[in-house]
């Protein structure tokens, strides 16, 4: 199910993007960033990049290299470039941190650290785009989950061009008078194509399927299917783009994003209604925990949107954006990760262990590598200090959010304290842990090619 051959290094950007994670937590806990500090200061820009960048989009290159060629049914275009563009993004990250902490005086040397920022993550993102469409290129014609994907490609794209804008600007290299515009009004536009395009978009088209294999239910592509798709690409496509050109032109930027906010609204009700018929259709009746978790994130995303249409209602959405970007960010976004990171940690290991001697002896299932029971506690502090800290935001309690950032950190170290088990196969039983000729996995790097 999972192509023909095991992506190598994708064991470790998720062991870089959780690092990354587990970083935030720690801040938030000390009471870095918002809401000890504005939004608009540099340690929550420190703080937001960390997230998006080095959690979510880290998690999701790595997650796309092993899955895109499962869904499309055709090999990775290069099995080479994922290594070169992890250190490019790792790197490029670092160099973007560095580079808001000497905005703001806590490193004091001249180094140009934006531009180098700037570069490496645009050779990067860059790299992973060119493996990933090549990939997708070669498969046409797509089925509805890979366009999914192509659509939050294309987000990719834009909101590294943003990023790239915003740094040029911001350290006087360009003084084009279009591209200030975009610097002073494009901030939501940038955040649209990263966490609504890049990481909502795709990880909906992930999850169509994801679910369906891991819950033995029917592939997706009705007409509701096909009309939230278009739904949210019109959506992306008119708040990216004709954000960009309202900004231009000195247009109605409001009227751009009102549009899109009712199409991309369209399109997470039809998605939500696709969600709820797999979970119905599914031929697994007792589904898995990383199912089950991936619930409590649809609950998220849902919550989410109810959040901001009753804010926006009211006329406190603008006094709430971190609020409600947070429930985006860690309610859906991180909930769904770390679901699906999981049950894919178990399988991409039992298919680097087991499958060179499926048939030939005796080997444990897929789910004897992991201890669900032992598992659920953690998720449920997870999802539970997310929601009080969504509380704790929107009621301007930054005490008791710090509270629920540690709570989160303690539940995301112990969800991660399970991947490792199930990577070293410590709670599969001795008798079959490692048959004859089948090492031990290693822990960031997937070692084994099937044919």
């Amino acid at each position: 199910m999972l192509g023909a051959t095991l992506s190598r290094w994708t064991m470790s950007y998720f062991a870089a993007a959780l690092i990354a994670f587990l970083a935030a937590e720690l801040l938030m806990t000390l009471g870095y960033g918002y809401p000890s500090a504005p939004v608009e200061s540099a340690s929550t820009l420190v703080l937001v990049h960390l997230v998006v960048l080095g959690w979510l989009s880290l998690l999701m290159c790595g997650a796309l290299f092993q899955f895109v060629p499962v869904l499309v049914a055709r090999a990775l275009y290069s099995d080479s470039l994922p290594l070169p563009t992890l250190v490019c993004l790792i790197v490029g990250l670092a160099a973007l941190l560095l580079g808001f902490l000497q905005m703001d005086g806590f490193v004091s040397t001249v180094f140009a650290f934006f531009p180098a920022a700037a570069a490496l993550l645009a050779i990067g993102f860059g790299l992973a785009l060119w493996n990933l469409g090549r990939t997708l290129w070669a498969a046409r014609p797509l089925p509805l989950p890979a366009r999914f994907v192509v659509v939050g490609l294309c987000s990719l794209a834009a909101t590294v061009t943003f990023g790239i804008i915003f740094t040029l600007v911001l350290r006087g290299v360009t003084d084009n008078p279009h591209l200030a515009d975009v610097v002073a009004n494009g901030v939501p536009l940038h955040a649209i194509a990263g966490l609504g395009g890049w990481l909502t978009f795709t990880a909906m088209g992930v999850s169509y399927r994801l679910l369906a294999m891991f819950m033995l239910a029917p592939d997706l592509d009705s007409s509701r299917s096909r009309a939230g798709f278009y739904s949210g690409t019109a959506a992306l496509a008119v708040a990216i783009g004709g954000g960009v050109a309202a900004i231009c032109f000195a247009a109605s930027l409001t009227l751009a994003l009102l549009a899109a906010g009712l199409l991309g609204l369209c399109a997470l009700v039809l998605y939500g209604a696709d969600m709820l018929r797999l979970y119905r259709a599914r031929k697994r009746r007792v589904i898995e925990l990383n199912s089950r978790m991936a619930a409590f994130a649809m609950a998220g995303l849902a919550a989410s949107v109810i959040l901001i249409v009753a804010l926006a209602a009211l006329g406190f959405f603008a006094q709430h954006v971190a609020a409600t970007a947070f429930l985006v960010a860690f309610g859906w976004l991180s909930g769904l990760g770390l679901a699906k990171l999981y049950k894919i940690t178990a399988f991409l290991t039992w298919l680097e262990c087991y499958g060179p001697v499926l048939g030939k002896t005796a080997t444990p299932r897929v789910q004897d590598l992991a201890v669900e029971r032992r598992a659920i506690r953690w998720f449920f502090l997870y999802f539970c200090a997310v929601w009080a800290a969504t509380a704790a935001l929107l009621l301007e309690m930054p005490m008791a959010f710090q509270a629920c950032a540690g709570l989160m950190l303690i539940a995301s170290l112990g969800i991660i304290v399970q991947l490792v088990r199930i990577r070293r196969l410590l709670d599969v039983g001795v008798a079959m842990r490692l048959p004859p000729g089948i090492r031990m996995p290693q822990l960031l790097r997937c070692s084994v090619q099937h044919d």
